[in-house]
């Protein structure tokens, strides 16, 4: 059986951390806690799972400390959650499991992050991160925001998720600060930082630079190709927004020519046919989705509504739109079995059984 220490960096963490701890501490040998500051409770509820609390200075920079906490790591493996992560029902078990037959040989275990979820509780949006590595084998994260450990060796999936489960909100101005200080003090970007500078900016609504970004990055030979993906999609949010909307229409095919489409994109390409009442191209955009490609352990972005219920209600507005009432009725109830719950999917129940 394979021994694994549990490394953590937190600050002000009182409404959660606890909570984290309870659902992992079962299935680690270890628990290694390095604080960034805080001035609540934080340190008091960690010295009641470890006497490894450490105290480092934040300097805008997550894959350092996090680097630091993996140092004090003693055990054959290294596992990370924050905070506000939870094993779920189902995956202590998992993960107690896997330490008893884990390959000696493995040197990553990848397993799934969800990070939002439906009102039902079920994933929404989730993506496999790098999440036990071995220890003293020279892993270590890189990047000073949306930090990764570069997976390579003996690569293990395991399904054993991790929910990310926020009670408060936190600082939304933090990432995209800690890039424009890198950009005002000449820090070269790699691939990578600058993919997630260009998002930072979109999601803060500077469409312009946000498009000067992304552009950039989709010239770089040696991105990721779900990041390129993924990046083709904030471009044409960025151009959508500035006005531009036949080069957004560009920016979302240009995602072809990095693998075949996967379901967000076409629902992306199925709304911009819809919005502009094109409802035969919009049709085949949203059939497209409905049997895309969903590669859970490639890393990418997962948004779980694009590869069903998404794509399923549009398709019922866009027959309806057709003149083809039995199509969309159809569409509506597969929709329905995705999510019965829904009041799109009931309203438009209702509609059919006039």
């Amino acid at each position: 059986m394979i021994t694994v220490s549990l490394c953590m960096i937190v600050r002000d963490e009182e409404a959660v951390l606890e909570r984290c701890l309870e659902s992992v501490k079962e299935a680690v040998d270890e628990i290694i806690i390095a604080d960034t500051g805080s001035t609540d409770r934080t340190k008091e509820i960690g010295r009641k799972y470890t006497e490894k609390v450490y105290d480092i200075p934040w300097q805008d920079d997550f894959a350092a400390a996090r680097n630091f906490a993996f140092s004090r790591g003693t055990m054959e493996y290294l596992l990370w959650l924050d905070a506000d992560d939870v094993l779920p029902g189902g995956s202590l078990d998992k993960l107690r499991n896997l330490k008893e037959t884990l390959c000696e040989d493995t040197d990553v275990v990848m397993m799934p992050y969800v990070v939002a979820f439906e009102k039902d509780g079920s994933p929404a949006f989730s993506y496999y991160r790098e999440r036990i590595v071995k220890n003293g084998c020279g892993y270590s994260f890189v990047g000073k925001v949306h930090e990764v450990i570069p997976p390579r060796g003996n690569i293990f999936y395991a399904d054993i998720p991790v929910e990310h489960r926020k009670i408060k909100a936190g600082d939304s101005e933090r990432n995209l600060r800690i890039y424009e200080r890198m950009e005002r003090e000449g820090e070269p970007f790699d691939s990578r930082a600058l993919y997630y500078y260009g998002r930072e900016l979109y999601f803060h609504e500077n469409y312009q630079k946000g498009r000067r970004v992304l552009e950039a990055f989709l010239e770089r030979p040696d991105g990721w190709v779900e990041n390129r993906i993924d990046a083709t999609r904030q471009l044409a949010g960025c151009l959508y927004r500035l006005g531009e909307e036949e080069e957004a229409l560009r920016a979302l095919l240009r995602a072809l020519e990095y693998d075949v489409p996967r379901g967000e994109t076409c629902c992306d390409l199925g709304r911009h046919f819809q919005d502009r009442g094109r409802y035969e191209q919009a049709v085949y955009w949203y059939k497209q989705a409905l049997t895309a490609k969903k590669e859970l352990s490639s890393g990418a972005f997962i948004r779980e509504e694009c590869y069903g219920f998404l794509p399923a209600i549009s398709l019922c507005v866009c027959y309806d739109r057709l003149g083809d009432r039995e199509k969309a009725e159809q569409y509506n109830e597969l929709a329905g079995k995705y999510r019965p719950e829904s009041e799109h999917y009931l309203m438009n129940k209702k509609y059919f059984d006039c």
